[in-house]
């Protein structure tokens, strides 16, 4: 693969059981989701930041993950009630956009790395279904999803993305060096 093919996505990884119980439930609602990436929060690539430049090498991204990473403690963040994104079948449930998610979020903006132009402003959120459409039903069902314990975020990833092909892994660091 060329160093310029595909976009480069940069994503919070959740751990532990509430991640074990929100993977259950993508694997319900959205197979092909679950089947693609761990759930996660995106940092870089849709809200807030844009894909990673596309020709920035592999060992460049990872240097700055863990630079931001060796900054940055694992998060604990609660989960929002789902939400359906702008009029879409996709359905997230979203986390507060202030506080430890966004000083992550900055580090990593400030981390020397090149960003394309980000789609939206910073939203971060945990994805339950993207690429199913949804009946009415099952709409009624996955917004009344509850997730009462929190999150947790110990990991960064950097995946490189080209469709229709499957992503793949450039680098996982640990949040707190």
């Amino acid at each position: 693969m060329s160093a310029t093919a595909g976009r480069i996505f940069v994503l919070a990884a959740l751990t532990g059981d509430v991640a074990d119980r929100l993977h259950a439930l993508q694997r319900k609602y959205d197979p092909k989701l679950a089947r693609a990436f761990p759930p996660h929060v995106t940092l870089a690539g849709s809200s807030g930041l844009g894909p990673v430049h596309a020709g920035t090498p592999a060992a460049e991204v990872k240097a700055a993950l863990e630079r931001v990473a060796a900054a940055s403690e694992p998060l604990h963040l609660a989960l929002g009630e789902p939400h359906r994104f702008m009029q879409s079948d996709v359905v997230s449930f979203p986390l507060d956009p202030h506080g430890p998610i966004r000083a992550l979020h900055d580090r990593l903006a400030t981390s020397g790395l090149k960003f394309e132009q980000a789609k939206f402003t910073f939203t971060p959120h945990v994805t339950i279904s993207f690429y199913p459409e949804l009946t009415r039903e099952r709409a009624r069902e996955l917004l009344a999803l509850r997730v009462d314990d929190e999150i947790v975020i110990a990991r960064l990833e950097a995946w490189r993305t080209r469709e229709p092909q499957a992503a793949v892994k450039l680098a996982s660091v640990l949040l707190g060096g």
